[in-house]
């Protein structure tokens, strides 16, 4: 299968490796919000070291082509611990050699100690983590890096489903991506959109993936964010 010619190349690319992987499904999914989708992205479903591999490519191809000034990565838990370990490898293997470190969801109280592992947190930080629902977790590794002294600067996803985010269980008119950018004051780095993906399923029309284009286009206008 050939990846649909888009304006973005790479987001592209992404979104038909994440259909392979198994990683995008289409069907019926119950957010976190409570909405029913009618497709699911799911990291968990890079589970092997070809598909981790393969991942980490697209997130330092993104992030070395956009521009974001950075000294290190931080991974928060859980997910972003082995996500930011990979992009840490990918970007040595491309020779942009940088330090990386992550969080414990509970502090130890013997060894090293403390809730933070790996480099010493400095210098100017990118997030890496899977996706961004309500923008909460990200202010909360915001806030982690600004107490160890560094400087946070962006956050690295894979998918941004541009939909509204709830706050005390209501819609607001932002996502959690604008929330970030906005109200934290940090760039986000996105490997692919819903746009994306709605480009991808246009491209095929009369084949089999084809029909959902008209099933996420109806729920993008329900609930999605400019």
């Amino acid at each position: 299968m050939v990846a649909a010619v888009g304006q973005d190349d790479l987001a592209q690319e992404f979104v038909q490796f994440a259909l392979e992987a198994g990683a995008l499904r289409f069907g019926e999914f119950t957010t976190k919000a409570g909405r029913l989708s009618p497709y699911f992205f799911n990291t968990g479903q890079f589970d092997d070291g070809v598909k981790l591999g393969r991942l980490a490519q697209f997130y330092a191809r993104r992030l070395l082509a956009s521009g974001i000034e950075f000294d290190m990565l931080f991974g928060p838990a859980y997910k972003g611990i082995t996500l930011a370990a990979a992009v840490a490898i990918e970007l040595a293997r491309l020779g942009r050699n940088v330090p990386y470190a992550y969080n414990r969801k509970e502090a130890k109280d013997h060894g090293e100690g403390g809730t933070l592992v790996g480099a010493p947190v400095r210098g100017r930080v990118v997030i890496v983590d899977d996706v961004i629902t309500d923008g909460g977790a990200k202010r909360e590794a915001r806030d982690i890096i600004l107490a160890a002294g560094a400087q946070p600067v962006a956050v690295a996803i894979s998918m941004d489903r541009q939909e509204k985010a709830t706050s005390e269980g209501r819609d607001v008119d932002y996502s959690g991506v604008q929330f970030v950018e906005r109200q934290l004051g940090l760039q986000v780095c996105t490997i692919a959109k819903l746009s994306d993906l709605l480009q991808y399923l246009q491209h095929q029309a009369g084949g089999a993936l084809g029909e959902h284009h008209a099933r996420v286009l109806a729920y993008r206008e329900r609930y999605g964010v400019a």
